[in-house]
């Protein structure tokens, strides 16, 4: 496929304004047309760094670091037969398969807030951001995940608990109504916008089918609102991140440049040139990060950060109606009971959550996140701990996944063959039972699920919708 074929002859236009060196211009078509390499980042929730690197030596992959994210590396395999969302180390959560510059927004948050407890993730599907972000806050504080998509919410919860993320309250809003709901709550607010996409191309050859200019100013007018909105949403003296996965400064630099001039004596640009070795090759005059591929063999991106600095008129009241929160918080009886009987399948969770019940279900909230409650409508809040019946509690799979203690006298260590049958949703048949009745089944040091021992077999409980077929592990 020709360039004239592969991209509009207008975006062409955009990005030699933005790149009038020719030869660093024919260096950005040439490697827009190559193939993306693949990157990881090491969740830290569940595994080190070091720890992730001597797991994985065995299977000879070449990890190259990633400049500006301490738990981030470049893949390349010589076998890549098996899809790497396949191998037992993504299975159980060990790592997040992310694409190298979409790994920024998030470093560059916590660079300036890095004891932020309230943040937002205002568009957060499929998790990638919002899983860094839990993991750098440690699973403290509180983090709201927003995603606009409704059918993009399940796989963003699904990541999450994936990952063991406990601190994340997932909404489903457009973005726009925070900052009249929600004013001046947030300590850190990413916005990594809904955009053209443009910087994609090297992993969607089609980004750009439908491009056109009239689409991208019309996509610009969202994201000026989006941005509108999170500001409003942000505390004085809190930071936001503005980052899109494009090219054009229509929706990058001139987004920032309307804020500051709507808001100039709240609005203070936090420039990024010293945010890791090389990040001045990125930097724009402003201090913003403008990635064209070409600079560090990655997708194309765009990052701003912001600080600000005073309070501006609030916007209106929204006008709709919550009705009553279905959850209240456990008496002190029943959180005494309740983690009583957590503790004797090796469930143990801090203070930085706090009980809550809804009819029959038991939920662990983010504490950090009780501000929030009376004001948006939520899809999820934290973690679902338990559903109560007669003979007890049935403890959930992501309360698990989240706080099972694997080191605990009740786990059950599998072995490769074992650990397959189980995410294929198979019972097993341990060669030596184990002498509880119910186990915390693990893998790698890593917890898999709660099950329970019925006869010579360990039942499988992992969830039906998470059953893997196909190769997997090796």
């Amino acid at each position: 496929m020709s360039v004239s074929e592969r991209f509009p002859e207008e975006f062409l236009a955009l990005m030699h304004a933005s790149l009038p060196d020719e030869a660093e211009f024919q260096r950005f078509l040439a490697i827009s047309q190559q193939p993306l390499r693949r990157s990881l980042r090491v969740n830290t929730l569940k595994i080190s760094v070091a720890d992730f690197l001597t797991r994985v030596a065995g299977y000879h992959w070449q990890l190259t670091p990633i400049p500006w994210c301490a738990e981030g590396f470049w893949i390349a395999r010589d076998n890549e037969d098996l899809p790497l969302g396949s191998v037992a180390e993504h299975l159980s959560g060990l790592f997040y398969i992310q694409e190298a510059s979409s790994m920024l927004p998030v470093s560059a948050l916590f660079d300036a807030a890095p004891d932020a407890q309230q943040v937002m993730d205002m568009a957060a599907a499929p998790g990638s951001k919002t899983t860094q972000m839990a993991a750098l806050m440690g699973n403290r504080g509180a983090i709201l995940a927003n995603e606009y998509a409704a059918s993009r919410v399940k796989v963003l919860h699904a990541n999450v608990t994936r990952c063991g993320v406990s601190n994340a309250a997932l909404t489903h809003f457009d973005g726009r109504v925070f900052g009249a709901a929600l004013p001046e709550q947030f300590d850190a607010i990413l916005l990594d916008a809904p955009c053209s996409g443009e910087g994609v191309i090297r992993k969607d050859a089609d980004a750009l089918r439908n491009w056109t200019l009239e689409s991208t100013h019309a996509i610009a007018a969202t994201q000026r609102d989006l941005i509108d909105s999170a500001f409003h949403a942000l505390k004085p003296g809190g930071t936001l991140i503005y980052s899109t996965c494009t090219l054009n400064q229509i929706e990058n630099q001139q987004v920032i440049h309307d804020l500051c001039q709507r808001y100039p004596d709240a609005v203070e640009i936090l420039p990024l040139n010293d945010l890791f070795a090389g990040a001045e090759q990125a930097a724009t005059a402003e201090g913003f990060l403008h990635v064209f591929p070409q600079l560090f063999d990655s997708e194309g991106f765009f990052v701003a950060r912001l600080r600000k600095t005073a309070s501006v008129p609030a916007l209106p009241a929204p006008t709709y109606k919550l009705g009553k929160f279905p959850f209240t918080p456990a008496s002190r009886k029943l959180r005494a009971e309740v983690e009583q009987a957590a503790a004797k399948v090796a469930l143990q969770w801090n203070d930085q959550h706090t009980l809550w019940q809804r009819d029959k279900e038991l939920w662990l909230f983010p504490a950090a996140s009780e501000a929030w409650l009376s004001k948006v409508r939520f899809s999820r809040v934290g973690v679902k701990l338990a559903e109560t019946f007669a003979k007890g509690y049935r403890w959930q799979h992501e309360a698990v996944v989240a706080f099972a203690q694997p080191d605990s006298v009740i786990a059950l260590a599998l072995n490769e063959e074992e650990a397959e049958q189980w995410y294929r949703g198979q019972d097993i048949y341990p060669e030596n039972l184990p002498a509880h009745d119910e186990v915390i089944v693990t893998y790698q040091d890593q917890p898999l699920g709660l099950a329970k021992k019925v006869g010579s077999r360990i039942k499988n409980s992992y969830p039906r919708e998470r059953v893997r077929d196909g190769r997997l592990f090796r």
